[in-house]
């Protein structure tokens, strides 16, 4: 079996804790995992890493590949050039799969979902491969409340190993939640499993435009095909749809209310990631990495990083996507970025950013280096922290070690590589009447960028 994992979301209800270059599914929520990587660790129950392929943005490929390293699992990674919704990024990775690979069957998955991958998940899996012959196959979740948040399946007659689909429902409101639950519909979890030339030739039948697109070079592809999700291009069209009751622990984790249940409760009903003093507090989601004191407050999210701070309450979880709508409009950066920003030859935060300077600590892994590069704006004070680099600057190339320092005047060509095997760390002091990231122009760039 091949597995496709879709990874490049944005993951907007979990502001402040996912940005749109870190979303939620590369956040180490649990066990110090991130649920991609809890998503490949369970894909391996299912194929080898070298049948494992990831469709991402150009934003997270470097990200995908650290968080793979980590995990020990090298597999194949597809990168959209623009984004335009789960249909056409699960047409390129079948259409690969199937170039490589002849026909196969292939798993699609969510790579921000918490799922206990036990016997009950490969068991399903199992059963949607046997199905998987002559029908598309979706796994319907066995709801366990009326949630208004997800959309239902109407499971039809019975199959073999599950059911045709009788109807695709929309997101309900609780009336209508409650009675799907009493009639026996399930959650669609958005998984899904098929054979790969089954699925290529029902998207040339019900969606010829996406199968047209892909007629061509990969950037030409997406430029031309629809934006359009594969619920509503095949899934809700096609007369072979299938549905495999999924009874393992599931979870999208939507929101902050969807959070707060998959985590740890202390006596007062508080989910907490941090140090918290609560009087008179209980069923509170608390996340922080400072001290939080809370006195008689119940049902809210209290969610704390370096630049921003979140209260809401549970009931309102679902709203949040809003507040980053809100920065979208105003052009704010924190919509995007953390204070700590990932660059594929490693990292940096910012410590203070002022009106003609900004401070910046610097991490950069073994063996990597940044771009030849030179700034207009800016001149730029580098202080080794640990470490060895090894730094460029105009016409010299020589070491600096801990304590040791460095000037780059504006205008200079310059580089920063670490040589040793222990992360390299320093601190970046720029001044200048402009300090904005595209100051830049780069020379060489190990990571083809621009």
């Amino acid at each position: 079996m091949k597995t496709l994992i879709l990874a490049g979301g944005s993951g907007t209800r979990l502001f402040p804790l996912s940005r749109e270059h870190y979303p939620k599914q590369f956040i180490k929520l649990f066990d110090d995992e991130s649920l991609f990587q809890k998503t490949v660790k369970r894909s391996l129950l299912l194929s080898a890493p070298k049948d494992i392929f990831i469709v991402t943005n150009k934003d997270h490929k470097f990200l995908i590949r650290d968080q793979l390293a980590e995990i020990g699992c090298d597999c194949t990674v597809l990168v959209e050039p623009e984004g335009k919704n789960t249909l056409p990024a699960i047409y390129y990775g079948v259409k690969a799969i199937a170039e490589g690979n002849g026909s196969s069957p292939v798993a699609v998955l969510s790579s921000d979902h918490l799922i206990d991958a036990n016997s009950q998940y490969t068991e399903a899996f199992r059963k949607a491969e046997r199905l998987s012959r002559d029908r598309l196959v979706v796994f319907g979740v066995k709801p366990t409340c009326p949630h208004t948040g997800y959309g239902y399946i109407r499971p039809g007659q019975a199959l073999e190993e599950g059911y045709a689909v009788d109807a695709f429902v929309e997101k309900p409101d609780l009336p209508t939640a409650e009675r799907y639950l009493a009639e026996g519909y399930l959650w669609n979890s958005g998984m899904f499993l098929f054979n790969s030339d089954l699925f290529l030739a029902e998207c040339a039948s019900l969606t010829p435009d996406v199968a047209r697109a892909f007629e061509n070079p990969v950037v030409q592809a997406f430029e031309q095909t629809p934006k359009i999700s594969i619920d509503y291009g095949i899934m809700e069209k096609t007369h072979k749809a299938a549905v495999v009751p999924f009874e393992a622990e599931w979870d999208d984790v939507g929101n902050f209310d969807a959070l707060y249940g998959c985590l740890p409760k202390n006596g007062n009903r508080n989910a907490v990631r941090g140090e918290h003093i609560g009087i008179n507090s209980r069923d509170n989601l608390i996340i922080s990495d400072r001290l939080v004191a809370t006195v008689g407050i119940e049902n809210l999210a209290i969610v704390e990083t370096k630049d921003a701070i979140l209260i809401a309450s549970r009931d309102e979880a679902q709203s949040v996507g809003e507040i980053v709508r809100l920065l979208r409009e105003k052009g704010d950066a924190r919509a995007a970025f953390h204070t700590e920003v990932h660059r594929p030859w490693g990292s940096y935060t910012t410590l203070e950013d002022g009106s003609a300077y900004k401070i910046k600590r610097v991490t950069v892994p073994p063996k990597r280096r940044l771009s030849l590069q030179m700034h207009h704006h800016r001149s730029e004070h580098w202080v080794v922290v640990t470490g060895c680099a090894e730094v460029t600057v105009g016409e010299r190339t020589f070491l600096l070690r801990n304590g040791e320092s460095t000037f780059v005047p504006a205008g200079t060509m310059h580089r920063l590589h670490n040589p040793g095997m222990l992360p390299l760390e320093l601190i970046e002091v720029q001044i200048g009447e402009y300090t904005g990231e595209d100051d830049i122009v780069r020379y060489e760039d190990d990571f083809d960028r621009i």
